[in-house]
């Protein structure tokens, strides 16, 4: 019954106003060495700083990018702010925000004449100053003695979902649990993180912008690693698979049971 409210309320919760979730959601700069992070936090209610908590990381796509620090609630920031998600999982959610023309991942981009369009990932590169500000401010947080350190978690979308990949290969000790949204990454660095932690990976089997095979060859790079994840695919769907997978019953009660091996 439990999770059967829990997804009724993620229906509702997905037509909320970006005003009404940004109001929850505290806005903070993170600045390190000349970096500055916009990024936004949600608290528990009742937030005890003598408890722990798991933290919940959630990169978001390229049409939100800026420093508005607001677009990148768009997607996602309701689900974790319901009120019935906040009672049964009271987490520390955070949203940071990706520079307009940057990106979270290495990414290079190739178009087809058909007008589709593939990305190639490089294994060994640099961080984008992105990935980069996104990995202090994760050191920063996971030294505060209420996060639960066992229990951290990162999911995205698009080019968030692409984040989200490199990410696990950059920090592959430091995660639970991760659940990449129509993205993809580089399926030679899966085995950095594949026994480590368990994905949940989303696609749509119509996505143009993102084809599904980038998600597909991560998750057989994973199986082969000897990796746990589960791929969900939805048939006829296209770009926008984040809403199927914000509505799964058991999305949220699958990540928080996580807890790191």
């Amino acid at each position: 019954m439990k999770r059967i409210i829990i997804s009724a309320i993620m229906v509702i919760v997905a037509k909320a106003s970006i005003s009404q979730v940004s109001e929850m959601y505290k806005a903070e700069i993170f600045k390190s060495n000349g970096i500055q992070l916009p990024y936004r936090i949600l608290h528990p209610k009742n937030f005890d700083t003598a408890k722990q908590y798991p933290l919940v990381l959630f990169l978001h796509g390229a049409g939100e990018r800026g420093t508005d620090n607001v677009k990148q609630l768009t997607h996602g920031a309701n689900l974790f702010a319901a009120d019935s998600v906040m009672e049964n999982y009271p987490a520390i959610v955070v949203f940071p925000q990706c520079p307009a023309n940057s990106y979270w991942a290495n990414i290079v981009e190739q178009k087809h004449p058909d007008g589709s369009r593939t990305f190639d990932f490089p294994a060994r590169s640099k961080p984008t100053p992105a990935m980069s500000a996104v990995m202090q401010l994760l050191d920063s947080l996971v030294r505060l003695k209420y996060i639960d350190r066992n229990r951290i978690y990162v999911g995205g979308l698009s080019m968030g979902g692409m984040g989200t990949f490199e990410l696990l290969a950059r920090r592959p000790k430091l995660f639970a649990a991760a659940f990449p949204i129509c993205g993809g990454g580089n399926p030679k660095n899966a085995k950095r993180y594949a026994q480590r932690v368990n994905l949940w990976v989303f696609h749509g089997a119509a996505d143009n912008v993102v084809p599904p095979y980038h998600s597909q060859r991560m998750v057989d790079a994973i199986k082969q690693a000897k990796g746990n994840v589960h791929f969900t695919i939805y048939p006829g769907v296209e770009h926008n698979s984040w809403d199927n997978a914000f509505a799964e019953p058991e999305l949220l009660p699958w990540l928080f049971s996580n807890c790191k091996k």
